[in-house]
């Protein structure tokens, strides 16, 4: 799980890389959007008609979702960024909307590809994410003329060109050099916050499958259903989080000012998942309450909305242009180190060992995890201004 997340996110360094020389953001999106859709469709093959090549077709299915995400994820946040002038305010603002959007389809998605997975039959499910990133393929293809006119049409490396033929061979100035320190200064610190925000798909699904109360009367919510607790927090909150930062003007917290906040909100959220263990009491017999996981999911949704959308802001805003779709898949490279050690930790729990002990392993990862963070978010709250100077 570890590896495939990452690779979610280290393939968008290519895709950065050829939209920004060779094809273009919105054409990247395109291709992306149809090997997206085709890995889903992949993996919707019934199992009768692949006997003895199950695996195969799995990987190769897993192999073009990563292939279309490369070239969509990165250059999607592009294109939000080309649409502001530079030094506008309302930037970080439109990041956040544009992350409300985002998760209006991950709010719906575990309902309906879960429901379809755990209650008829995992194929459906599959072919149903394929039939949504069709959709998307088609809205994009019929409507992207008319709303972003011809931004991202043009590779990024095309248009320096053209306005100065030497600036590719040119050194970075010491300015871009700075800013492009805070770039990697703050990926560093980002991968702290996503090795333990990633737990959600991992660990704690686990801990939700296994040692949570699930029952409602007498009915049992799906486990893949509280995958949608967190997109359903951040389309309820992140405009009132997008309007605090606007309405805040002059007294705005810096970037740094803000992941330290995300880092913070992290630790409370684990706070959470310790409780839910402390409830059990090392009794495997005994389930926790569901409403620890939605205490837990909605400060890590928190701490997502202060740190994700400014960070995907701060790419867009410091990035030398001729590298900023590089740089925007550099932001997710260190987002794809912190899948594989977040899955990596996740692992820790164990298996197939005593009920007891994996509690036991539960609790020492949710500490860990919260310790780390808030030891973080210090460090970075007393590096901000430095971090703002560059």
């Amino acid at each position: 799980y570890g590896t495939f997340t990452m690779a979610v996110y280290l393939t968008p360094m290519i895709g950065g890389w050829l939209a920004d020389n060779f094809i273009g953001q919105r054409r990247a999106i395109i291709y992306g959007g149809i090997l997206f859709s085709a890995g889903y469709f992949v993996l919707g093959i019934p199992k009768t008609m692949i006997v003895g090549m199950e695996e195969n077709v799995f990987y190769i299915g897993l192999f073009l979702i990563c292939c279309g995400n490369g070239l969509f994820k990165a250059n999607v946040s592009s294109l939000v960024g080309e649409l502001y002038e530079d030094g506008d305010h309302r930037r970080d603002a439109a990041f956040t909307i544009f992350y409300m959007g985002i998760n209006l389809g991950a709010f719906l998605s575990p309902l309906i590809v879960g429901y379809l997975g755990e209650e008829v039959n995992w194929h459906y499910g599959f072919i149903a994410a394929g039939c949504g990133m069709l959709i998307g393929l088609a809205l994009q293809l019929t409507l992207a003329k008319s709303y972003l006119g011809d931004i991202g049409v043009t590779p990024s490396a095309h248009k320096i060109k053209a306005a100065q033929d030497d600036l590719k061979t040119r050194a970075l100035s010491k300015e871009e050099k700075d800013r492009t320190k805070v770039i990697l200064i703050m990926s560093v610190f980002s991968v702290i916050f996503w090795a333990g925000f990633e737990q959600a798909g991992g660990l704690m699904n686990l801990f939700t499958n296994d040692f949570t109360d699930r029952m409602i009367g007498s009915w049992e919510v799906p486990t893949t259903w509280f995958q949608s607790l967190n997109a359903m927090f951040i389309v309820l909150f992140a405009p009132v989080i997008a309007s605090i930062w606007v309405k805040l003007g002059k007294n705005e917290p810096n970037s740094p000012v803000k992941f330290a906040l995300g880092l913070f909100f992290l630790a409370i959220g684990f706070l959470f998942m310790i409780g839910a263990v402390l409830e059990m009491g090392g009794d495997a017999s005994v389930k926790s309450s569901m409403w620890w996981l939605v205490g837990a999911y909605f400060f890590h949704t928190m701490g997502e909305l202060c740190l994700s959308p400014i960070g995907l802001s701060m790419v867009t805003k410091l990035a030398p242009l001729r590298i900023a779709s590089l740089m925007m898949g550099a932001w997710f490279l260190f987002i794809a180190a912190a899948n594989k050690i977040g899955g990596l930790v996740g692992s820790l729990i164990g298996h197939g060992g005593a009920v007891e002990e994996q509690l036991a392993n539960a609790m020492a990862i949710f500490a860990g995890i919260a310790i780390t963070a808030v030891i973080s978010g210090i460090i970075l709250y007393l590096m901000s201004d430095k971090l703002v100077d560059w």
